[in-house]
């Protein structure tokens, strides 16, 4: 079930009536109802898989409070992470893996058979099962406390406005909200006007933006040799706004259908692309994530209180281990350690560029170093992102290299950007979108303040003006037709 879907549409509304009207004490079991409702509607046999990740971790996590001894309890830990990860591994990497150890043993004319398996990708998988087990390693280290009640916990993995592409939300903060759930006061207008303001701004990032670069990106990337410098610049910088817009329109939306019924999720992006070097970037980026791997992965494996040499090879790692997480194959994995190495040549450069700088006069208060620096960081995730959207690493290089070595500058000038799967008059819509996307982020990176905030400050007629003219946007401008595929988010595939 899409948030961009007429079943979608239907099921909301009417799980926040019966939410509001029901006995307090009833709002635990309808919202998990609701949720595994909602996670069947896709496939219902794969509900047997978050319900076996729920019970294991809940079970474990009791199972590490009762030992006492700390090698039962590292045993408990153990046991939980090899049954999810294992269930993950099966489903998302077992043909993965089982091709790339093919293709080694070929090297040694060693032949391994493997037909591969027809299994489907349950969606959300990564996202509900790195939520459980942060949980149980919060348990393991007594950072929480264990929870009993197995309902609420399976409500936690399941809720459904978050489930299948997060934000991955961390016990300490919704399964607290969902020890108060019965104190929750429903019905707050002010609230739930600001959780539907929240989904509307995410409805139009997905369905007037994002959907309309998908267009221009599977234009240049799907035959990248029929253009030259500046289309194949376009399709790039195409991409890293749709996915952008596309995976912040679903956070948006998850963040506001769980404001409407009383409940705070994390902010996971934050204006990315005003970032002004890469880490920088992954502190605005798919925020949840990245805490997750900083805090389960990257400080284990001793973060940055070792030697430079560790700390670089403890960057390398998470970041290579996260973009396998993003999908099983090698073009994901080099996207994820390519922005490894840009973080360990950030910190290496970083004396010797500000070095630079004081000898050339460089005034670093300036808004032209900002800009620059913005410019310069989007410049090189756009680059990584050539790597995340090709079908192949090879496929990757090669657009990279015809990017740099086919100039046709005279292209800007003569229409041919308007033949990139879009009419003329629809990458005017989609400029005019843009430019609202722009002005929206850049009042949220200056004024640290969100368009519902904004707007409750307003006067009441521009309010509704705001909000009529988003609903008419998604309305009248909304990707829908043959020219357009309005599908799933991209992110359900991981």
């Amino acid at each position: 079930m899409l948030f961009n879907s007429v079943q979608f549409l239907v099921f909301f509304p009417i799980v926040v009536l019966i939410y509001a009207l029901i006995p307090r004490k009833a709002r635990m079991p309808w919202l998990l109802v609701a949720s595994y409702f909602f996670y069947m509607s896709w496939h219902a046999e794969y509900a047997i898989l978050i319900a076996l990740s729920t019970v294991v971790t809940w079970g474990g996590a009791l199972v590490m409070d009762r030992v006492n001894g700390k090698g039962g309890r590292k045993s408990a830990l153990v046991l939980t992470l090899v049954v999810n990860l294992g269930i993950l591994f099966f489903f998302k990497y077992f043909d993965f893996a089982a091709q790339s150890l093919a293709r080694i043993l070929s090297v040694f004319h060693i032949t391994l058979a493997h037909k591969g398996f027809d299994v489907l990708l349950p969606v959300g998988i990564s996202f509900y099962t790195f939520q459980a087990l942060g949980y149980c390693i919060d348990v393991y280290r007594r950072d929480v406390a264990p929870e009993k009640n197995l309902l609420k916990y399976a409500l936690f993995v399941s809720f459904f406005p978050q489930l299948v592409a997060g934000p991955i939300e961390r016990s300490g903060n919704l399964l607290k909200q969902l020890d108060r759930i019965e104190e929750i006061r429903v019905r707050d207008t002010d609230r739930m006007v600001s959780g539907l303001t929240l989904m509307l701004w995410g409805l139009f990032m997905k369905m007037v933006i994002a959907d309309r670069l998908a267009v221009t990106a599977d234009t240049v990337f799907d035959r990248p040799y029929l253009y030259g410098t500046c289309g194949l610049l376009t399709g790039a910088i195409a991409f890293s706004l749709q996915i952008y817009c596309d995976f912040c329109a679903y956070s948006t939306i998850a963040r506001g259908a769980a404001r409407v019924m009383g409940f705070t999720l994390t902010d996971n992006f934050d204006t990315p692309y005003f970032a002004q070097d890469i880490r920088d970037f992954w502190g605005r980026w798919h925020i949840s994530l990245t805490a997750w791997f900083r805090d389960y992965l990257y400080i284990p494996l001793g973060g940055n209180r070792c030697s430079s040499l560790r700390k670089n090879l403890n960057i390398l790692i998470t970041f290579t281990v996260s973009g396998l997480w993003h999908g099983a194959a090698w073009n994901f994995v080099v996207w994820g350690a390519l922005h490894g190495l840009y973080r360990i040549l950030s910190d290496f450069l970083k004396k010797p560029v500000r070095a630079l700088g004081d000898l050339l006069h460089i005034g670093r208060e300036n808004f032209s170093y900002r800009l620059g620096r913005i410019l310069i960081t989007d410049f090189l995730v756009m680059i990584a992102w050539i790597f995340f959207r090709a079908e192949s690493i090879r496929g990757a290089f090669a657009y990279i290299v015809r990017l740099f070595t086919h100039p046709d500058p005279w292209t800007m000038f003569d229409g041919s950007l308007y033949k990139l799967g879009l009419s003329a008059f629809e990458a005017h819509v989609l400029l005019y979108a843009l430019l609202i996307l722009f002005a929206v982020d850049l009042m949220k990176h200056i004024k640290k303040i969100e368009l519902p905030e904004f707007l409750a400050r307003q006067n009441l007629w521009f309010r509704w003006l705001v909000l009529i003219g988003m609903i008419m946007g998604i309305v009248v401008y909304g990707a829908y037709g043959v020219v357009f595929d309005s599908t799933q988010f991209i992110y359900f595939t991981f």
